[in-house]
């Protein structure tokens, strides 16, 4: 099984030809890109357009987000219960968010982690996609490997594969529980009234540990704000630190990090730079510096 969207958007032209056409279907300003991953994300005057390539019918997103409003959690809301698609690229229409631009509230983030921990799958949109970890591609570090052949040096390939050696056991679902499969901030907008959770396309069902493994390392490897982790857990009611599963989902998500970003430059040379950041803790140096998302 896929992820909901796992799949970047690779023509951004048709992204945007879509994004035009369905906002004029929809009697929608013209739109203007805000970022491109994923999704191709489009301000629309006071509506957000997400234009995907999904796994699944892209209404099954509508659905899924009434389902956890319905649940209690903060999540963006649907302003059309209908889709705009062709030729494999889908567009939705959600509300707009004003972010405040103060500091993100991770009791309150932790909190509602812990409502969708304990949601039943079967509650849930059947056709919205529940994979488990080792459904992710960028999870088959087998593959991964062949892909980026002798980009690796020797050092920073030993590194990964020592990490990679200490957990073996990384894909046992013993546990397992609905998880967001995100959560970091740029998945976290701060709005009047508290955060709100965004973007569930890794929506997935996996142990526990797997939505705190981003927030562990982010302070150490990512250069987030020291306490977030710590908060993060008051909130949900536990840290996870020293728990197996959580430990190894936390830098096998480092590793997954790395040798997909490798990859991209390959072809890209602009990805390089952060591809070889990265590669140098792995190498082991002692001043290698905080991975950036980009």
């Amino acid at each position: 099984m896929r992820p909901f969207v796992d799949r970047p958007i690779t023509d951004l032209g048709a992204a945007g030809d879509l994004a035009v056409d369905a906002a004029a279907y929809w009697e929608l300003p013209e739109p203007v890109l805000l970022r491109a991953g994923m999704n191709a994300i489009y301000r629309s005057g006071d509506v957000v357009l997400r234009v995907s390539e999904p796994s699944a019918p892209a209404s099954a997103s509508l659905e899924l987000a009434e389902r956890l409003l319905e649940a209690g959690l903060r999540v963006t809301r649907p302003v059309r219960t209908d889709t705009f698609g062709q030729a494999g690229l889908h567009a939705t229409a959600w509300e707009h968010i004003e972010a405040t631009g103060e500091l993100i509230d991770w009791r309150a983030v932790g909190a509602m982690v812990r409502m969708v921990h304990t949601l039943d799958k079967d509650d849930l949109p059947s056709e919205y996609p529940l994979p488990q970890p080792v459904d992710f591609p960028w999870w088959d570090f087998d593959t991964l490997f062949a892909q980026i052949g002798d980009v690796l040096d020797h050092e920073a390939r030993r590194g990964i594969e020592q990490a990679i050696g200490r957990w073996p056991d990384w894909a046992d679902q013993a546990g397992a529980v609905v998880c967001h499969g995100d959560v970091h901030p740029g998945n976290v907008i701060m709005a009047p009234d508290g955060p709100v959770l965004i973007d569930w396309d890794l929506m997935c069902v996996a142990p526990p540990g797997w939505d705190h493994a981003p927030l562990m390392t982010l302070s150490e490897r990512w250069g987030g704000e020291p306490g977030v982790y710590a908060a993060y857990a008051d909130g949900y009611g536990s840290s996870l630190r020293a728990q197996p599963s959580a430990e190894a989902f936390a830098e096998l998500r480092l590793v997954a990090a790395t040798l997909m970003r490798v990859r991209a430059g390959m072809s890209n040379e602009a990805a390089m730079p952060e591809a070889q950041r990265r590669l140098a803790y792995w190498r082991g140096e002692s001043d290698a510096p905080a991975w950036q998302a980009q």
